[in-house]
């Protein structure tokens, strides 16, 4: 997701997708270390992801 996309969206919005994120990288962090999913780089697109969400509600406050 980029950075304009995520301009768009209100704080609202943006905390529920952080949960959400945040849920999603947990659940891949534990497949990654039990040997389900070999695709590591997804779980460092989801962690920048998260990282671009949390800058834009801090330029918000």
């Amino acid at each position: 997701m980029t950075i304009k996309e995520l301009r768009n969206k209100g704080t609202g919005e943006l905390n529920r997708m952080l949960a959400s994120m945040r849920e999603q990288a947990r659940d891949l962090r534990f497949k990654i270390y039990s040997k389900e999913v070999k695709n590591n780089h997804q779980l460092k697109a989801l962690r920048k992801d998260i990282a671009r969400i949390l800058t834009l509600l801090n330029e918000k406050q």
